[in-house]
């Protein structure tokens, strides 16, 4: 970075590791949220599917003045607490949350979820706050497999809203699902395959942004690996018509062709400028 980098020393638990940040911006109180999770040094997440014990915690800091000062570490074990009995552990994102057209702030998050019959198996859901972040709910999680999500507001040519769900799956192709209440619940997968999931997973990243500043209506972008064997071929994505998932058209760009593999998209807010975070690696 020309202008250096800050190390969030406050966003940590003690004998901690913190994983997973997932930033979101609440615009009214002009709070920047970084939301983590929180897992003992030395467990991995393998060890508490296993186990079909949760360690990871749900953890904020915030910073009312874009970031050049931060508050202490909230950790919202209470949210949790009721439902990890069944969880095997969870994790959120990682990559940008959403706040909606309602004001509703919106985590992605999925969870190894199990029970008496069934092995842990893992779903994407929503972390949701409609008080600027006091308080947090969680929603249902998607009908079926899916994991590592990311989520974006589509609003249509009639002013409607719907949250737009984007996960990691072990199928073969992305676990894209919609939700008209705001996330607290999903409908049925869409059943069109046509966003590849490559090799045995990788996070995607997804953005919604109004093409033409005279309307609200929403088109999606999307940014994942195009290789459908190993994590490489970082490509964008395009949908002109969100709500229907057989219309991705194939990669625009190639943004780095060797290596690569998780990433977040961001809008400049210009209407013609986005940028992508990406890990990647030598050709």
């Amino acid at each position: 970075w020309v202008s250096g980098h800050q190390v969030l020393t406050l966003a940590c638990l003690p004998n901690h590791r913190s994983m997973n940040p997932c930033p979101v911006y609440e615009r009214e109180s002009k709070t920047l949220f970084v939301f983590f999770i929180c897992v003992p040094i030395g467990v991995s997440e393998q060890d508490q599917i296993q186990a079909k014990k949760n360690q990871a915690r749900l953890c904020y800091i915030t910073s009312q003045d874009t970031g050049k000062t931060w508050s202490v570490v909230t950790d919202l074990k209470d949210v949790i607490s009721e439902k990890e009995k069944n969880w095997a552990t969870f994790g959120i994102g990682p990559g940008h949350g959403v706040q909606m057209k309602s004001s509703r702030l919106i985590i992605p998050a999925y969870v190894y979820y199990f029970d008496s019959r069934t092995e842990p198996t893992s779903y994407a859901f929503t972390f949701y706050s409609d008080d600027k972040g006091s308080t947090w709910h969680l929603g249902k999680c998607v009908d079926g497999e899916s994991n590592e999500c990311h989520m974006a507001e589509i609003i249509d040519d009639k002013g409607n809203s719907e949250l737009y769900c984007n996960a990691r799956s072990i199928s073969g192709h992305r676990v894209e699902a919609l939700s008209e209440c705001n996330g607290e619940a999903f409908d049925k997968p869409s059943s069109t395959c046509k966003l590849i999931e490559t090799g045995k997973g990788c996070e995607g990243s997804v953005l919604s942004f109004a093409p033409d500043q005279a309307t609200e209506k929403t088109w999606l972008l999307y940014c994942h690996p195009t290789n459908p064997s190993k994590r490489a071929s970082l490509g964008v994505y395009l949908n002109k018509s969100p709500l229907d998932a057989s219309k991705w058209e194939d990669p625009k760009l190639i943004i780095y062709d060797g290596p690569s593999g998780y990433s977040d998209l961001a809008h400049c807010g210009d209407g013609k400028h986005f940028a992508c975070l990406m890990e990647c690696g030598e050709i």
